[in-house]
């Protein structure tokens, strides 16, 4: 399978919560950096061990593949590391930052953690993680009567994080759309955006179109 690299823009996409090997051939071709899997049964993107193993065993050389947990124990952490080829681990749950730590150690993966923004009040919560967490995601924080922690299709106001900087690489994600990446990483200045629900046609279903278009915008081109 052939990737299409886009030169010019330092910018790197992540596509989450791929279901079908379409899913990943889409990815691939539209030049991501990450491609994204659930492991969380509430959520329409949730994929099995054996459905995870067959996505990720698709993936090309340098399509780095992500297990997305929310408050994994040990048992589910060591059925996904030992089922399905992985490269890193994303946290998006209430995991603090000793269990971020601890999983790191576990896995013997990197760890993105993902914060989730609503107002100025959350910012320092991202400093907690910064020293144990290979990156961190900033996401919009779920609406109150949200069933899933993340991939709902809301955003945060991105002038909260303008010109801010951790020693930690960070993604941007939280309703982002092939229309909006583009200002959203000007405003922000993220070199690294997330997107789930901003390119599909239906819950949980990728339209490799808009993946295309997504990872377009993003690099500015």
């Amino acid at each position: 399978m052939m990737r299409v690299t886009r030169p010019g823009s330092g910018v790197r996409t992540k596509i989450c919560g791929l279901t079908r090997l379409s899913d990943v051939a889409a990815v691939s071709e539209a030049g991501a950096a990450f491609m994204g899997l659930v492991f969380f049964p509430k959520s329409p993107r949730n994929v099995s061990l054996p459905q995870a193993r067959d996505l990720a065993l698709a993936a090309p050389v340098g399509l780095a593949k992500v297990a997305l947990l929310v408050n994994p124990d040990d048992a589910l952490l060591d059925a996904v590391t030992g089922t399905v080829p992985l490269d890193m681990i994303q946290l998006h749950g209430t995991e603090t930052p000793e269990r971020v730590a601890e999983v790191r150690t576990r896995t013997g993966l990197p760890v993105m953690k993902a914060v989730g923004l609503r107002d100025a009040a959350d910012l320092p919560i991202l400093d907690r993680y910064v020293d144990v967490a290979d990156q961190v995601l900033v996401d919009a924080k779920p609406p109150e009567d949200a069933s899933l922690p993340g991939g709902n299709g809301v955003g945060f106001d991105w002038r909260l994080i303008a010109g801010r900087k951790w020693k930690t690489p960070w993604m941007l994600a939280g309703g982002l759309t092939p229309d909006n990446v583009s200002e959203a990483v000007r405003l922000t200045g993220a070199r690294q955006v997330d997107v789930s629900s901003g390119v599909e046609s239906a819950p949980g279903v990728k339209d490799a179109r808009l993946i295309a278009a997504f990872c377009t915008a993003a690099s500015g081109q």
